[in-house]
Protein backbone atom coordinates (compact mmCIF):
# COMPACT_ATOMS: atom_id res chain seq x y z
CA UNK A 1 0.00 0.00 0.00
CA UNK A 2 1.45 3.43 -0.81
CA UNK A 3 1.50 5.45 2.71
CA UNK A 4 2.28 8.81 0.88
CA UNK A 5 4.69 11.00 1.62
CA UNK A 6 2.20 12.93 4.19
CA UNK A 7 0.93 9.87 6.43
CA UNK A 8 0.98 10.16 9.84
CA UNK A 9 2.41 7.19 12.12
CA UNK A 10 -0.05 5.31 14.32
CA UNK A 11 1.38 2.79 17.33
CA UNK A 12 -1.91 1.23 18.15
CA UNK A 13 -1.19 -1.02 21.46
CA UNK A 14 -3.75 -3.65 22.12
CA UNK A 15 -3.65 -7.06 23.01
CA UNK A 16 -7.04 -8.41 21.47
CA UNK A 17 -5.95 -8.90 18.09
CA UNK A 18 -8.98 -9.46 16.76
CA UNK A 19 -9.35 -5.53 17.73
CA UNK A 20 -6.40 -4.50 16.61
CA UNK A 21 -6.68 -6.15 13.34
CA UNK A 22 -9.98 -4.08 12.75
CA UNK A 23 -8.60 -0.59 13.83
CA UNK A 24 -5.73 -1.43 11.19
CA UNK A 25 -7.64 -2.24 8.92
CA UNK A 26 -10.08 1.17 9.27
CA UNK A 27 -6.66 3.77 10.12
CA UNK A 28 -5.25 2.24 7.18
CA UNK A 29 -8.21 3.32 4.61
CA UNK A 30 -7.36 6.28 6.16
CA UNK A 31 -3.29 6.48 4.36
CA UNK A 32 -2.34 6.17 8.41
CA UNK A 33 1.03 3.93 8.86
CA UNK A 34 -0.26 1.63 11.48
CA UNK A 35 2.56 -0.16 14.07
CA UNK A 36 1.05 -2.72 16.13
CA UNK A 37 1.55 -3.72 19.77
CA UNK A 38 0.21 -6.71 22.06
CA UNK A 39 1.81 -5.73 25.18
CA UNK A 40 2.98 -3.32 27.54
CA UNK A 41 6.74 -4.03 27.16
CA UNK A 42 6.39 -4.10 23.19
CA UNK A 43 5.00 -0.98 23.24
CA UNK A 44 7.44 0.77 25.34
CA UNK A 45 10.86 -0.86 22.64
CA UNK A 46 8.61 0.17 19.98
CA UNK A 47 7.95 3.81 20.84
CA UNK A 48 11.62 3.77 21.71
CA UNK A 49 12.59 2.56 18.40
CA UNK A 50 10.72 4.47 15.96
CA UNK A 51 9.06 8.37 15.60
CA UNK A 52 5.05 8.30 16.05
CA UNK A 53 2.26 11.12 15.66
CA UNK A 54 -0.30 9.50 17.80
CA UNK A 55 -0.59 6.42 20.60
CA UNK A 56 -3.78 4.53 20.61
CA UNK A 57 -3.26 2.76 24.05
CA UNK A 58 -5.41 0.16 25.16
CA UNK A 59 -5.22 0.52 29.80
CA UNK A 60 -5.34 -3.39 30.56
CA UNK A 61 -2.14 -4.81 28.89
CA UNK A 62 -0.09 -8.03 29.76
CA UNK A 63 3.01 -7.80 30.79
CA UNK A 64 3.29 -3.55 31.83
CA UNK A 65 0.15 -2.14 32.34
CA UNK A 66 -1.70 0.58 29.89
CA UNK A 67 -0.82 3.23 33.04
CA UNK A 68 3.05 2.26 33.18
CA UNK A 69 3.10 2.75 29.40
CA UNK A 70 0.98 6.09 29.41
CA UNK A 71 3.89 7.12 31.80
CA UNK A 72 6.89 5.90 30.16
CA UNK A 73 5.55 7.74 26.59
CA UNK A 74 4.62 10.98 28.80
CA UNK A 75 8.08 11.26 29.80
CA UNK A 76 9.80 11.28 26.75
CA UNK A 77 7.33 12.81 24.66
CA UNK A 78 3.93 15.07 23.80
CA UNK A 79 2.62 12.75 21.10
CA UNK A 80 -1.27 12.41 21.31
CA UNK A 81 -2.04 9.36 23.44
CA UNK A 82 -6.09 8.17 23.01
CA UNK A 83 -6.25 5.55 25.90
CA UNK A 84 -8.45 2.65 25.25
CA UNK A 85 -10.48 0.85 28.64
CA UNK A 86 -13.12 -1.28 29.17
CA UNK A 87 -13.73 -0.35 32.49
CA UNK A 88 -16.89 1.14 33.25
CA UNK A 89 -16.68 3.81 35.97
CA UNK A 90 -16.05 7.40 35.36
CA UNK A 91 -13.30 7.23 37.68
CA UNK A 92 -11.55 4.30 35.91
CA UNK A 93 -12.25 6.01 32.70
CA UNK A 94 -10.28 8.94 33.57
CA UNK A 95 -7.26 7.17 34.75
CA UNK A 96 -5.23 7.52 31.78
CA UNK A 97 -6.38 11.18 31.47
CA UNK A 98 -5.07 12.01 34.35
CA UNK A 99 -1.48 10.64 33.61
CA UNK A 100 -1.67 12.71 30.47
CA UNK A 101 -3.81 11.14 27.84
CA UNK A 102 -5.26 13.73 25.68
CA UNK A 103 -8.62 11.43 24.98
CA UNK A 104 -10.20 8.02 25.57
CA UNK A 105 -12.55 5.80 24.19
CA UNK A 106 -14.94 2.90 26.17
CA UNK A 107 -15.45 -0.50 24.61
CA UNK A 108 -16.97 -1.45 22.87
CA UNK A 109 -16.52 1.11 20.49
CA UNK A 110 -16.98 1.77 16.70
CA UNK A 111 -13.71 2.24 15.10
CA UNK A 112 -15.49 4.97 12.75
CA UNK A 113 -15.51 7.13 16.07
CA UNK A 114 -11.92 6.27 17.21
CA UNK A 115 -11.06 7.47 13.48
CA UNK A 116 -12.43 10.40 13.87
CA UNK A 117 -10.74 11.02 17.15
CA UNK A 118 -7.46 10.15 15.40
CA UNK A 119 -8.23 13.02 12.99
CA UNK A 120 -9.10 15.40 15.12
CA UNK A 121 -5.96 15.02 17.31
CA UNK A 122 -3.89 15.00 14.15
CA UNK A 123 -5.52 18.01 12.75
CA UNK A 124 -4.90 19.77 16.34
CA UNK A 125 -1.25 18.31 16.98
CA UNK A 126 -0.42 19.76 13.56
CA UNK A 127 -1.81 23.27 13.36
CA UNK A 128 0.32 25.57 14.82
CA UNK A 129 1.99 26.20 11.30
CA UNK A 130 1.60 30.14 11.84
CA UNK A 131 3.70 32.62 10.01
CA UNK A 132 3.42 35.60 12.78
CA UNK A 133 4.34 35.01 16.24
CA UNK A 134 2.05 35.46 18.51
CA UNK A 135 2.22 35.64 22.62
CA UNK A 136 -0.18 36.23 25.09
CA UNK A 137 0.81 37.18 28.88
CA UNK A 138 -0.92 37.49 31.72
CA UNK A 139 0.64 37.82 35.23
CA UNK A 140 3.44 35.58 35.60
CA UNK A 141 2.07 33.41 32.55
CA UNK A 142 3.41 33.65 29.03
CA UNK A 143 1.65 31.29 26.38
CA UNK A 144 3.64 31.39 22.99
CA UNK A 145 1.08 30.15 20.40
CA UNK A 146 3.06 30.23 17.63
CA UNK A 147 5.59 28.54 19.57
CA UNK A 148 3.22 26.00 21.47
CA UNK A 149 5.44 26.95 24.66
CA UNK A 150 3.78 27.62 28.15
CA UNK A 151 5.57 29.92 30.40
CA UNK A 152 5.25 30.19 34.36
CA UNK A 153 7.61 32.80 36.25
CA UNK A 154 9.89 32.38 33.17
CA UNK A 155 10.02 28.64 33.68
CA UNK A 156 8.98 26.33 30.80
CA UNK A 157 5.67 24.20 31.29
CA UNK A 158 5.20 20.67 29.84
CA UNK A 159 1.70 20.94 28.55
CA UNK A 160 -0.28 17.84 26.56
CA UNK A 161 -1.47 19.10 22.98
CA UNK A 162 -4.91 18.69 24.61
CA UNK A 163 -3.86 20.84 27.66
CA UNK A 164 -2.20 23.75 25.45
CA UNK A 165 -5.32 23.82 23.35
CA UNK A 166 -7.06 23.90 26.35
CA UNK A 167 -5.48 26.56 27.91
CA UNK A 168 -5.42 28.77 24.26
CA UNK A 169 -8.77 27.97 23.75
CA UNK A 170 -9.53 29.77 27.45
CA UNK A 171 -7.08 32.46 27.39
CA UNK A 172 -7.89 34.05 24.06
CA UNK A 173 -10.99 35.56 25.86
CA UNK A 174 -10.41 36.73 29.12
CA UNK A 175 -13.72 36.64 31.65
CA UNK A 176 -15.54 34.56 29.15
CA UNK A 177 -17.89 31.27 30.22
CA UNK A 178 -17.09 28.72 28.10
CA UNK A 179 -19.63 25.56 28.76
CA UNK A 180 -18.00 22.00 29.50
CA UNK A 181 -19.64 20.58 26.11
CA UNK A 182 -18.51 24.21 23.73
CA UNK A 183 -14.51 22.97 25.39
CA UNK A 184 -15.10 19.60 24.39
CA UNK A 185 -15.92 20.73 20.48
CA UNK A 186 -13.19 23.34 20.83
CA UNK A 187 -10.78 21.51 22.16
CA UNK A 188 -11.01 17.76 21.46
CA UNK A 189 -12.73 18.26 18.01
CA UNK A 190 -16.00 16.41 18.41
CA UNK A 191 -19.22 16.72 19.87
CA UNK A 192 -20.11 13.34 21.27
CA UNK A 193 -22.15 13.99 24.19
CA UNK A 194 -21.32 12.55 27.59
CA UNK A 195 -17.55 13.48 27.53
CA UNK A 196 -17.57 16.59 29.38
CA UNK A 197 -15.70 14.78 32.49
CA UNK A 198 -12.45 14.92 30.10
CA UNK A 199 -12.58 18.36 30.41
CA UNK A 200 -12.59 18.38 33.81
CA UNK A 201 -9.79 16.19 33.93
CA UNK A 202 -7.40 18.43 31.68
CA UNK A 203 -8.22 21.06 33.83
CA UNK A 204 -7.18 19.48 36.63
CA UNK A 205 -3.95 18.75 35.00
CA UNK A 206 -3.73 22.35 33.63
CA UNK A 207 -4.38 23.43 36.98
CA UNK A 208 -1.63 21.28 38.33
CA UNK A 209 1.19 22.16 35.75
CA UNK A 210 0.91 25.84 36.30
CA UNK A 211 0.20 25.90 40.26
CA UNK A 212 -2.84 27.82 39.90
CA UNK A 213 -4.94 26.35 43.27
CA UNK A 214 -8.95 25.75 42.40
CA UNK A 215 -9.34 27.14 45.63
CA UNK A 216 -7.97 30.45 45.35
CA UNK A 217 -7.68 30.35 41.49
CA UNK A 218 -5.04 33.23 39.46
CA UNK A 219 -6.57 31.92 36.09
CA UNK A 220 -8.42 28.86 35.88
CA UNK A 221 -12.25 29.62 37.94
CA UNK A 222 -14.95 26.79 38.08
CA UNK A 223 -17.88 28.20 36.72
CA UNK A 224 -20.45 25.39 38.99
CA UNK A 225 -22.73 23.66 36.54
CA UNK A 226 -21.64 25.83 33.84
CA UNK A 227 -17.84 25.17 32.98
CA UNK A 228 -14.64 27.49 33.02
CA UNK A 229 -13.28 30.84 32.90
CA UNK A 230 -10.15 32.29 32.10
CA UNK A 231 -8.91 35.52 34.43
CA UNK A 232 -6.02 38.02 33.67
CA UNK A 233 -5.42 38.52 36.88
CA UNK A 234 -3.17 42.22 35.68
CA UNK A 235 -6.78 43.57 34.73
CA UNK A 236 -7.90 42.48 38.12
CA UNK A 237 -5.17 44.68 39.58
CA UNK A 238 -5.54 47.53 37.44
CA UNK A 239 -9.35 47.50 38.23
CA UNK A 240 -8.87 48.07 42.09
CA UNK A 241 -5.77 50.83 41.68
Amino acid sequence: MDMGADSRRILLVEDEKAISDAVAAYLKRENYWVTAAYDGQQAIDEFEMHNFDLVILDLMLPKVPGEKVCRVIRDKSEVPIIMLTAKGEVEDRTIGLELGADDYLVKPFSPRELVARVRALLRRAHADAEPQREVLTYGDLTIDLSGHRVFVKGEEIDLTASEFKLLTTLSRYPGRVCTRMELVEKVLGYDFEGYERTIDSHIKNLRAKLGDDPKHPTWLYTVHGVGYRFEDPTAHSTQKK
